[in-house]
């Protein structure tokens, strides 16, 4: 966990890197840096934290050795783009480790398969056996860009959509459904067990929407009405799901309340509202007209990247450290990562609306911007620094 948030810590001095680029003289390639950023971010923090917990959660000790190797494994391939990336951008060395990365991923979901002790009727088997699948999928998608580029270039309108497809994937499949298999798992851990009338159609509704949104990515290019149409279906899904989740948070609300910190509990109602506000963002883009303008104005697309990585899953990961017992979350870190989460959302949207309607920025905005993002650095700097402690205590109890 603590490898995982300085992933998450280094992600954050890159992004602050970039943020850098506007103000002053950088002496380093943006996009290199950017690549780097967003693979450390990714399959650094995310990646290693969720597998980290599905080995912790729901691993057979007796395979202990077997995932011990896929670890180390897996960290020799982040840190390989981590020192690649920077230096060449794309290309023989860091592609290298992106596909040995890739080839980890599908041996750690093989070992899943074969050495979980989940009953799998459960829905907290279907879960994150569900998110590990949609996993596997999204890397057809850099599978296919590899092919774009020697074949159509970067510049195919294809290029762009083997990223939006693996980052659909990512986001909507591997990593919404990992996090929402272990919060299932947390609330039967504290004996509230959701009816099956309830849990049933939300995970066959998030299946479906997952899967038919991805076409929300592909609208830009103006396609035939049937994507349109499977769009438009996968967004009523998600609506479907929406509303079902509501009625499992209405229904248990009184039970999650007594299991629950007050201070925890409010993080869990934040999170509820980003994933409200996710989908709604989401929904927006079946319209072409927000189609269209997201395409030209990247910065809604960074905005709705960084809504779900920063504020849905790395929140929920806090809390779920805290909630094992893993790292003593610090209140001080949260409210300050918090606080730089906030602003950057608020500056990078409003960027895309000035971009957009044409309007100056204020003064010193890219300056402005350097300062919120060191708040996050900060806040998960404190939070690493809780941790160590935290750790350091155990292993001293352990030794006495």
């Amino acid at each position: 966990m603590l490898i995982a948030l300085f992933y998450l810590l280094l992600a954050s001095s890159l992004g602050i890197l970039l943020r850098l680029f506007p103000v002053t003289n950088v002496d380093a390639n943006y996009k290199y840096v950017l690549h780097t950023h967003s693979h450390i971010a990714l399959l650094g923090w995310v990646y290693v934290s969720l597998t980290s917990l599905i080995y912790y959660l729901f691993i057979k000790k007796t395979a202990q050795k077997k995932f011990r190797n896929i670890f180390y494994a897996t960290h020799i391939t982040i840190v390989g783009m981590l020192f690649s990336f920077p230096v060449t951008g794309y290309a023989l060395f860091s592609i290298l480790f992106s596909t040995l990365f890739l080839i980890c991923s599908y041996w750690f979901y093989f070992l899943f398969k074969k050495y979980h002790h989940l009953e799998k009727k459960s829905y907290i088997y279907k879960f994150i056996n569900t998110s590990l699948i949609f996993m596997t999928v999204s890397s057809l998608g850099p599978w296919a860009l590899g092919i774009i580029m020697n074949t159509l270039g970067n510049t195919s309108p294809y290029y762009k959509n083997a990223i939006y497809f693996y980052l659909h994937f990512q986001y909507n499949g591997w990593f919404i459904f990992c996090l929402l298999g272990i919060f299932i798992f947390i609330l039967e851990k504290h004996k509230i067990h959701i009816h099956n009338e309830f849990i049933s159609p939300f995970y066959k509704y998030m299946v479906i929407s997952g899967v038919l949104t991805l076409f929300l990515s592909f609208l830009w290019m103006k396609p035939n009405k049937f994507l349109y149409f499977l769009s438009g279906l996968g967004v009523l899904y998600q609506l479907f799901a929406l509303g079902k989740l509501q009625l499992i948070f209405n229904s248990y609300k009184i039970f999650i309340i007594e299991k629950f910190t007050p201070s925890v509990f409010k993080l869990l109602k934040f999170i509820y509202f980003l994933f409200i506000l996710k989908i709604v963002l989401q929904t927006l883009t079946i319209f072409p007209f927000f189609a269209e303008l997201v395409s030209y104005f990247t910065d809604f697309i960074i905005g709705y990247l960084h809504l779900t990585f920063l504020g849905i899953v790395s929140l929920a990961l806090f809390v779920f450290f805290n909630e094992f017992g893993l790292i003593k979350l610090s209140k001080l870190g949260v409210k300050i990562y918090l606080l730089g989460f906030i602003l950057s959302e608020v500056l990078i949207f409003y960027k895309g609306i000035c971009n957009w309607f044409q309007l100056s920025l204020i003064k010193h905005y890219f300056f402005i911007l350097v300062i919120v993002s060191s708040l996050m650095f900060f806040g998960v700097s404190t939070i690493i620094i809780q941790g160590l402690r935290h750790y350091l205590k155990r292993k001293l109890e352990i030794t006495i």
